[in-house]
């Protein structure tokens, strides 16, 4: 096999990059597979449509049969996004024995066992690291590189769009809706920003972690998320008070093989390695039970970091197929899916509330917590801008999803609490 001929789907942002890495590259990866790597077809929308970077106008097409039904195309490279249409594309190239890379993470959350079967059946690989964070190696560090290890728990900022919107609301005292408009002018936030601050798109990439850490599948419905549009500034500023930093963090456990996966704003200490990680950047915390904890640093997204994953993913393929292996990346879950209850999550919350200011309030408010063996870490009461109101901030040592449930709920029904301000789990420190 002296050449290897791809099909690319897509040509946006990160196909612009596919196409730079390989054409600036070409020599590193010849010397690195043994072979030379050609785009010979590109699925676009439009072919008269002026491009970021000079490509031969014969590749162009917007006929999916070109690429999909082409005996020549060796690999399809899909980067358009979508879901539906793009799933039933990868189907038919699937059937027609051609080898996938995606970086299409909405997909493989929600059809990415269903594919995985089929590439196995026709002896085809799916490979899709750049799916998640970026140009941060994660999908291959876990399925290879700590494959040995039994993975405990995962947990990460994953979404860079939060966490330059977080980044700026604590270094910076500024607004949600201010600097979510800074980060669309830039470029880091889609125009409808609900996927992002809403917690969905965090949650596709740690149902897919989740899946290749325990083993086990996962489906995006197993994962609690809650976004960030209810942080406030207050909620920043009492959280520093304390020692903490917000961030959107995407939460990966496995114990006695029942599973829990979340995403949601969480306390870390300032000093714990995920609450340095600023702006656009993204990182992953993974403990093993032999490895430890390592973290993985990077760019989330951008053009050239992702189109670099993807190509690293292209190049673990074409070995692949050089080596006559190929089809053998899918191992079926070795786990049968469990999830834990909320007798069985346990976590460390901050909880905010708006109390009258009066005599008996606070014993009121403790009872609710130790007649449900709550106990705390740190207790902050502060007077509030109205008279006669204060304000009580506190963090609980770990407690079960249950007790925090039934204690919020108790804490609704007292006379002396006027609102739930706000509450968030706590993570990142010795209980």
């Amino acid at each position: 096999m002296d050449k290897v001929k791809v099909g690319l789907c897509g040509l946006g942002t990160v196909g612009t990059g596919v196409v730079r890495v390989l054409e600036n590259h070409q020599a590193r990866i010849k010397h690195k597979l043994g072979c030379e790597v050609e785009i010979v077809k590109i699925l676009v929308n439009d072919v008269k449509k002026p491009r970021d970077v000079i490509i031969d106008p014969s590749w162009l097409t917007n006929d999916p049969d070109e690429l999909v039904a082409n005996d020549e195309i060796d690999i399809i490279v899909e980067v358009m996004g979508g879901i539906e249409d793009t799933n039933k594309l990868l189907e038919r190239a699937l059937k027609n024995k051609k080898q996938i890379v995606t970086a299409n993470k909405d997909l493989m959350a929600l059809y990415g066992q269903k594919l995985l079967r089929l590439a196995k059946e026709n002896q085809c690989d799916i490979l899709y690291d750049a799916s998640i964070a970026g140009g941060i190696p994660i999908v291959r560090t876990l399925d290879d590189g700590l494959a040995s290890d039994h993975i405990e728990k995962v947990m990460g900022i994953v979404n860079g769009t939060t966490n330059y919107i977080m980044t700026k609301m604590t270094d910076e005292g500024r607004s949600f809706d201010e600097v979510l408009k800074e980060a669309q002018e830039l470029g880091f936030a889609e125009a409808d920003p609900t996927s992002d601050v809403d917690g969905l798109d965090a949650a596709r990439k740690m149902a897919l972690l989740a899946n290749l850490a325990f083993k086990m599948e996962i489906d995006l419905t197993d994962v609690a998320v809650k976004g960030i549009r209810d942080v406030t500034q207050a909620d920043i500023n009492f959280a520093e008070s304390l020692g903490y930093t917000i961030k959107l963090i995407g939460i990966a456990e496995m114990h006695d093989h029942k599973a829990q996966v979340t995403v949601e704003p969480t306390l870390l200490p300032k000093d714990h390695p995920l609450a340095l990680v600023k702006n656009e950047f993204n990182a992953v915390f993974v403990h093993g039970e032999a490895v430890g904890e390592t973290m993985f640093y990077g760019p989330g997204a951008g053009s050239m970091p992702t189109a670099t994953a993807v190509v690293s993913d292209l190049m673990e393929v074409i070995r692949n197929l050089r080596l006559g292996i190929s089809g053998n990346t899918m191992i079926d879950p070795q786990f049968k899916r469990q999830l834990k209850t909320d007798q069985e999550k346990y976590s460390r919350h901050f909880i905010r509330l708006a109390v009258e200011d009066q005599a008996g309030a606070f014993q009121a408010i403790t009872n609710v917590f130790s007649d449900r063996n709550v106990s705390f870490a740190k207790i902050l009461q502060l007077p509030a801008e109205k008279e006669d109101h204060a304000e009580i901030v506190m963090t609980t040592h770990e407690i079960s999803q249950e007790q925090l449930l039934n204690s919020l709920q108790a804490l609704e029904k007292l006379d002396v609490v006027n609102r739930l301000i706000s509450h968030y789990r706590v993570d990142g420190e010795e209980s």
